[in-house]
């Protein structure tokens, strides 16, 4: 009989495709020194959170749970009856395992004071985004933004807790509902992608270390505001078309960003003659979904800085969003500026 030593992988991958959440987080933890486990329960419960919105989104049609729940939300857009059940879903959670202190959700008017002094951390989240696209079996996520809170533990949350740049990010990722449902998120370490395996009940490993690819050949964008633009995001686009590239527009931020992400490309939200500050919101979206792309070594700007310098002033908070691809970001900010240069040379 033949015995064969077992040959650790030399492939250099820290971690080999098959590990679970539960086992990778327990093995990052002593990147946070500052630390004592809470962060990585924090993880876990975000993680239950995601599979039970996983299930509800999955039976939606045969549970009567699509559809619109007949409110309008702070956001002044009308609420979804999964927007709803997906809100609940998460406030529990983080409610519940004890290490935060304070949550802003999109479906939240006001601060969620979880009065749980105690709490390190402070959530923002959006629990269900793009859920008007449920009833056309269209993918959606869940997008969130983890940071420490700034008064010393014990003491009652404060307006400095909440209104942090993205840059004071611990951590931040998104859950993508679609044909497979998929845990992306970054400690500030790189980041990493789980698939959930509904038979067993377990988010494994199958994108380790995921690298944005440098350039691209895919942009996103509601062309129907076309005539809103502003000249620099209207040349780009052009310059987009010249090079032969494709259009892919889910309209599910997450989905969108998701595939940008792993093949290569841009996706805009900019800011209209309307809505000057664009659609999306700084806090629970922006943030987020900017730290992730640094960490892949993508860009994510307003047009004129970086999104996670940007001092939040108010809670729901937009922001125009250019993110994507560092060669592509690059141009549209080359374009932007080089027709703001002209605009302003005009006006003189």
């Amino acid at each position: 009989m033949k015995i064969l030593p077992y040959q650790p992988d030399q492939s250099g991958m820290a971690y080999s495709v098959g590990v679970t959440l539960d086992r990778f987080i327990k093995l990052k933890q002593s990147d946070f020194p500052f630390a004592s486990g809470e962060l990585s329960q924090l993880l876990r419960d975000i993680a239950l959170a995601a599979k039970i919105v996983n299930r509800e989104t999955n039976r939606a049609g045969l549970a009567n749970i699509g559809g619109a729940f007949g409110q309008i939300n702070v956001q002044g857009e009308e609420q979804q009856k999964l927007d709803v059940i997906a809100n609940i879903r998460f406030m529990r959670a983080l409610s519940k395992g004890g290490e935060v202190c304070a949550i802003v959700s999109e479906e939240e008017d006001a601060v969620i004071d979880l009065q749980n002094n105690s709490g390190k951390y402070v959530v923002a989240i959006d629990p269900l985004d793009g859920s008007s696209n449920i009833d056309v079996n269209i993918s959606i996520g869940t997008i969130f933004s983890i940071y420490r809170r700034k008064t010393p533990i014990g003491s009652p949350i404060q307006e400095e807790d909440i209104m942090q740049p993205g840059s004071e990010q611990v951590a931040a990722g998104y859950v993508l509902y679609g044909s497979s449902t998929m845990l992306v998120y970054t400690t500030g370490f790189g980041v990493n992608g789980f698939t959930y395996e509904a038979s067993l009940g377990e988010f494994f490993l199958s994108h380790p270390n995921i690298q944005a690819p440098e350039d691209g050949k895919i942009y996103s964008i509601n062309e129907g505001l076309e005539k809103h633009w502003s000249l620099g995001v209207k040349e780009y686009i052009d310059f987009c078309k010249s090079k032969g590239y494709s259009a892919r527009y889910i309209g599910s931020l997450v989905a969108d960003f998701h595939r940008n992400l792993l093949k290569g490309g841009i996706y805009l939200y900019p800011g209209t003659q309307k809505n000057p500050s664009g659609k999306l919101r700084l806090l629970y979206e922006a943030n987020a979904l900017a730290f992730i792309a640094e960490q892949a070594g993508a860009k994510a700007t307003d047009g004129s800085q970086r999104i996670l310098e940007i001092q939040p002033t108010s809670l729901h908070q937009r922001t125009p969003l250019f993110i994507g691809s560092d060669t592509m970001v690059d141009e549209v900010l080359r374009l932007i500026a080089k027709s703001n240069q002209s605009i302003s040379a005009f006006n003189l």
